[in-house]
């Protein structure tokens, strides 16, 4: 694990704080699909370059091959946020965001669960 730097720190914020509004907003219980949706307004209202569904590819070979796989949120193009509305998080959730970054080659990642009471007991940060 590498160290956090104040700005993933600064970023990571920014987003807790983006989906800490929709959560106060909607509050748990809704699909993954609306969550998404709504941060991506959160996201754009906040100055945040981000992209949706972006695809990640499988380098095999030293070809890329599309295996479906697809991060729920790039955020400024360093941030992969993986979002989630389940009863709790899992360890199998933790590993698709790793995969992700290992993937992608990027290193700072959250995982949020919307599906929560209380929105902070369920993000998890992430760095490889």
């Amino acid at each position: 694990m590498r160290r956090i730097s104040s700005e993933f720190d600064a970023l990571s914020h920014k987003v807790i704080g983006c989906a800490i509004e929709i959560h106060r907003q909607l509050g748990p219980g809704l699909l993954e699909s609306v969550y998404r949706t709504c941060l991506a307004y959160e996201l754009q209202a906040a100055g945040c370059e981000h992209e949706l569904e972006k695809p990640v590819p499988v380098r095999y070979k030293g070809a890329e091959l599309d295996c479906g796989f697809r991060m729920d949120v790039l955020v400024e193009r360093q941030l992969v946020v993986e979002l989630k509305s389940v009863e709790s998080l899992m360890p199998v959730h933790s590993a698709q965001l790793l995969t992700y970054l290992r993937l992608s080659g990027l290193h700072k990642g959250l995982l949020i669960n919307f599906n929560e009471k209380v929105l902070r007991h369920g993000i998890r940060r992430m760095i490889v």
